[in-house]
């Protein structure tokens, strides 16, 4: 007998694309007047990055530009999620503008309209000038204002020809991890001070959303934060608690502002007392929210964990080489989630991928099967989503190529394309192929 075959058809506007970052890809790093960013400062800082790494040279995508629209154009994307680099168009954070640095996303947005291929900006993906981050960074309250002003220069800029804005990529990794585990930049270790950012990001979203809109009504603003579905590890009612407060830390902590226009009750428990102004600021009505999504955490009790008295327990499954879970329920859930929960607005899923080990072959291709397993599973699960009632429009694959994976340099893969470190050669793997029938296809088939 055959087997059943299953085949997912998504809608005819369903955007497929990919995702990068500035830092992670564009190099360059010094070059043509562009300024020192929090991640220049914190990759030369020995210990700091596996290997030794840094973004010096990443992709050099500052200058193969022309050369990885075209891989995009081949692989038959319709969308192109990409950052700007702050410090590359104000070198200062503020005040004195670069032209060189904005004619480089000049160019880039020309090339992929040329290749029919709709930019996407990206504000900010963590890469803070450091002249902002020595009079305090996210910290200082007056860094809202100057990334309002930031955005401003690239809507009067870009506007003309970039549609779709999105304000943050991930505000809980800048403020969590750069001030309170420490482990990306500025390398911070403060509770308090982490606080006091992630409510400064949050007032400068607010901000930013109201300028974009003033400065062009036909702009369509979302903004991107990344969640985990967030489980137990038993019924037991302590790890219920510390998963539900763990929920609210890494989750609803940067949602809940956005649609109910508070933070969940962990925040008064901590500290952080807004105003009803600042909340009022916050909850600006957003055309669409970006999900990034790649694994769980399944929540054990330990009271040595401060705040949510919660800890990771990692069951015996298949990881990533991230060493995270691979569990594709879990985007269904936090898909569903916005649905039950948050009035059902527009979604993208704005990153969802997996690093593993590739495999080259002899004929100098790359096998990667364990990425088109991991993808297959996850836009399966995006699919059953969407058939249940989510608003889901799109899905970006993070991301096009291997590239500067923070913290953990060049150690880990997530591309579609494998970047040779020596060289800089861009091979596109088999998952890249793959990909590219999903989109002919405008689904996937079992």
């Amino acid at each position: 007998m055959r087997a059943t075959v299953w085949k997912a058809v998504f809608p005819r506007d369903f955007t497929w694309g990919v995702a990068t970052s500035a830092y992670q890809i564009e190099g360059a790093w010094n070059e043509d007047g562009k300024g020192e960013s929090i991640w220049d400062r914190f990759s030369h800082t020995s210990g700091k990055i596996m290997n030794g790494d840094t973004g010096d040279m990443a992709c050099d995508h500052y200058h193969r530009y022309a050369e990885d629209v075209a891989l995009m154009k081949k692989l038959g994307v319709k969308a192109y999620r990409f950052s700007v680099s702050w410090p590359r168009v104000l070198p200062k954070g503020k005040g004195v503008v670069n032209n060189a640095g904005l004619d480089f996303y000049k160019r880039l947005v020309d090339e992929l309209l040329r290749a029919e291929i709709e930019p996407w900006i990206c504000l900010h993906h963590w890469d803070l000038p450091q002249a902002i981050q020595n009079e305090g960074g996210w910290t200082n309250p007056d860094s809202v204002q100057y990334f309002a002003d930031y955005a401003e220069l690239l809507a009067h800029e870009l506007g003309g020809k970039i549609k779709r804005w999105t304000v943050f990529n991930e505000p809980r990794c800048i403020a969590w991890l750069g001030y309170l585990t420490g482990i990306h930049a500025p390398g911070k270790k403060d509770m308090q001070l982490a606080v006091k950012v992630s409510h400064h990001l949050m007032l400068a979203l607010g901000k930013t959303i109201q300028t974009l809109k003033e400065s062009n009504h036909s702009f369509r603003v979302g903004t991107i934060t990344d969640l985990n579905a967030v489980h137990p590890i038993g019924n037991r009612k302590r790890d219920m608690e510390a998963a539900h407060k763990h929920d609210q830390f890494w989750n609803r902590w940067f949602i809940d502002p956005l649609f109910n226009g508070e933070y969940p009750p962990l925040a008064e428990e901590i500290g952080l007392k807004p105003t009803k102004d600042d909340m009022s600021l916050i909850k600006q009505p957003l055309d669409f929210l970006g999900v990034n999504y790649y694994t769980r955490t399944i929540a054990a009790h330990d009271a040595s964990v401060p705040v949510t008295q919660a800890k990771g327990v990692q069951k015996k499954t298949p990881t990533t080489e991230m060493g995270w879970e691979i569990y594709p329920e879990g985007l269904y859930e936090v898909l569903m989630r916005f649905r039950t929960e948050y009035g059902n607005p527009l979604l993208y899923v704005t990153e969802n991928g997996a690093a593993f080990e590739d495999n080259m072959t002899r004929r100098g291709e790359v096998q990667d099967d364990d990425r088109i397993a991991y993808l297959r599973d996850h836009i399966a699960s995006a699919y059953q989503a969407l058939r249940d009632g989510v608003n889901l429009k799109g899905y970006f694959i993070w991301t096009l190529m291997d590239n500067f994976e923070w913290a953990e340099g060049y150690s880990k893969c997530f591309g579609l394309v494998h970047t040779d470190r020596q060289t800089l050669k861009r091979t596109p793997k088999k998952s890249f192929h793959w990909y590219k029938n999903v989109i002919t296809d405008n689904g996937i088939t079992f």
